[in-house]
């Protein structure tokens, strides 16, 4: 796993502990009494609507806001850039031809970032505790609304809040777990993990987010220092499973409520694999590392297999030669596209926390 400006460890839990980790000592919201649930599992207390139980809604240290979201990003061509390194994780976002990275270096000090791309209004989320990433449509019943960080988790994860209503949300679950709007589901945009280098491959006009946020803050090191690789989960999960290490990276995926995880090693390694869930035949592909993509691989009702030689991709039906944006470029389906598809990007211990029934591929 490539993770650049690890500090020294004492400095790092130092950091972390002013950061995020000193718990708040507010009093339990659990202390509400009088409960009532629906059949959509939206739960009722004492007036107040919420998906989870409060009490798992626990305080991550800072204020809400006190990790301040970007609102205002401000970015520079890839060619004056001078402060993202190479090999530096970002995340790439690509909309109707408006390419941006957006690095974890600086993402790891704001959480979200609330832009527009090609037009499409989105919040572009990181929660350095649980490595997950995620890009969703920031359009809620047709209105365009801003996030900030709430200053609470929820099993370990990044919990936000809409500037509109004040509900919190669950990055990783992508919904409202209380407030006015529980139960409602954010779209979620395809994105791509990947180093600085390979997206300035895949997309040599890209732009890239600056630290110029309106905050001063040291994006020269990382605050969590060796947290993303040794086995601490340092606030509470509702679930552990050791059938791999806590913090192996994995790609989450869900089907009408069937769940099901790939180390990204195995996606890397195997270059394409062809699967199913919930028998949604999927393709997922891997061509650098560190990233993945994932496509429907039925066209016209028709499933397709792909595989790698020679550093092309071709499908075994027709032969034809696809790029890495699902496109076939020759042979008899050239200009048809796949569908490509969103996950969940993260740590292990966080993907099965919220998904204790998963399946593992490659598990008999």
């Amino acid at each position: 796993m490539n993770i650049k400006y690890i500090i020294p460890v004492i400095v790092g839990i130092a950091l972390i502990a002013i950061f995020v980790i000193i718990p708040g000592s507010e009093p339990s919201e659990n202390s509400l009494i009088i409960t009532e649930s629906s059949d959509d599992g939206i739960m009722i207390t004492n007036g107040q609507k919420h998906l989870v139980p409060l009490d798992k809604i626990k305080s991550g240290g800072p204020p809400k806001d006190g990790i301040p979201s970007i609102d205002n990003p401000q970015f520079t061509e890839a060619s004056n850039e001078n402060h993202v390194s190479d090999d530096d994780i970002v995340i790439g976002l690509e909309i109707n031809g408006d390419a941006r990275a957006y690095p974890l270096s600086i993402l790891v000090w704001h959480e979200i970032v609330n832009d527009n791309v090609g037009g499409v209004p989105v919040a572009v989320t990181y929660c350095p505790l649980c490595f997950t990433n995620q890009v969703f449509e920031r359009v809620i019943n047709g209105q365009e609304v801003e996030f900030g960080t709430s200053g609470k988790l929820y099993n370990s994860n990044l919990v936000m809040y809409d500037r509109l209503t004040n509900s919190y949300w669950s990055q990783a679950m992508g919904k409202a777990i209380t407030g006015e709007l529980t139960g409602y589901e954010l779209n979620i945009i395809p994105f791509d993990v990947i180093t600085w280098q390979d997206w300035k491959n895949l997309f040599p006009d890209t732009v890239v987010l600056t630290t110029d946020t309106g905050h001063v803050r040291a994006y020269s090191v990382d605050p969590y220092g060796d947290y993303y690789t040794d086995s601490r989960i340092i606030f509470p999960v509702d679930n552990n499973d050791d059938r791999m290490h806590p913090k192996e990276i994995i790609l989450g995926f869900d089907d009408g409520e069937i769940y099901k995880a790939y180390k990204q090693e195995d996606v890397e390694s195997s270059i394409t694999i062809n699967d199913q869930i919930n028998n949604k035949p999927i393709l997922l592909i891997s061509l650098f590392q560190g990233n993945a993509r994932a496509f429907e691989r039925t066209l016209d009702d028709k499933v397709l297999e792909f595989f790698f030689d020679d550093n092309k991709i071709f499908d075994t039906e027709t032969n034809s030669e696809w790029n890495y944006d699902g496109i076939a470029i020759s042979g008899p389906l050239e200009g048809t596209e796949l569908i490509r598809l969103p996950f969940n990007p993260g740590f292990w211990f966080e993907w099965v926390a919220f998904h204790p029934e998963t399946e593992v591929f490659g598990e008999s």
